[in-house]
């Protein structure tokens, strides 16, 4: 489930998540528990910011949380969340979860631009017939090759920038979204970005 590809170093393999992001907040835990309700935990469904991993948090007692909140997950003093239940399968996302989600990725693409400019600039092949840019929904290997011939010349230094120089190039914002988003739900071999 976690493939890392050529794009990211060494160090951002194992890199833990720091700071996750609201999907949704279950004060009384989920409904379908079975388990008596002075016994249930509260749960925070979140994504982590670097990672997109989906993650399932219990807060610590008598916190209030709101969707699309950045809460701290790393190591140190947690304000908000007492640990951290583990990964979240996407099909247990709620109906909440399930509408931020998307919302909640464009804002995270949309204000670290210049990360997901860098896979335009650093991009590369998968296989002798499959480049990484290939991935993306929407391109083909004649935008591919005019991705790679633009950089050859000048790196990109944002979305614009790119739909500028590739000849009907598909909104860069957008695909990537769309590439996370599938790649959040499990619907892609290889993983560009989650994980």
């Amino acid at each position: 489930m976690e493939n890392q590809t050529n794009n990211q170093t060494d160090s951002g393999l194992h890199k833990r998540e720091e700071i996750a992001i609201v999907l949704d907040f279950l004060p009384n835990g989920y409904p379908f528990d079975n388990t008596p309700s002075h016994r249930k935990n509260a749960i925070v469904q979140a994504i982590g910011k670097e990672r997109f991993l989906l993650l399932e948090l219990v807060p610590k007692k008598d916190s209030l949380i709101q969707p699309g909140e950045d809460i701290y997950i790393g190591d140190g003093k947690r304000d908000k969340i007492h640990h951290i239940l583990g990964r979240l399968e996407p099909k247990k996302l709620t109906r909440t979860a399930t509408a931020e989600l998307k919302f909640i990725v464009a804002n995270i693409v949309k204000s670290d631009e210049t990360r997901f400019v860098e896979f335009f600039n650093k991009s590369q092949p998968l296989t002798t017939r499959m480049h990484q840019l290939e991935l993306l929904p929407g391109l083909g290997k004649k935008h591919m090759w005019e991705i790679i011939e633009e950089r050859r010349y000048d790196q990109f230094i944002d979305f614009a920038d790119i739909k500028k120089r590739v000849k009907l190039m598909p909104d860069p914002n957008k695909i990537i979204v769309s590439r996370i988003i599938a790649e959040i739900t499990g619907n892609e071999k290889h993983n560009l970005f989650v994980g």
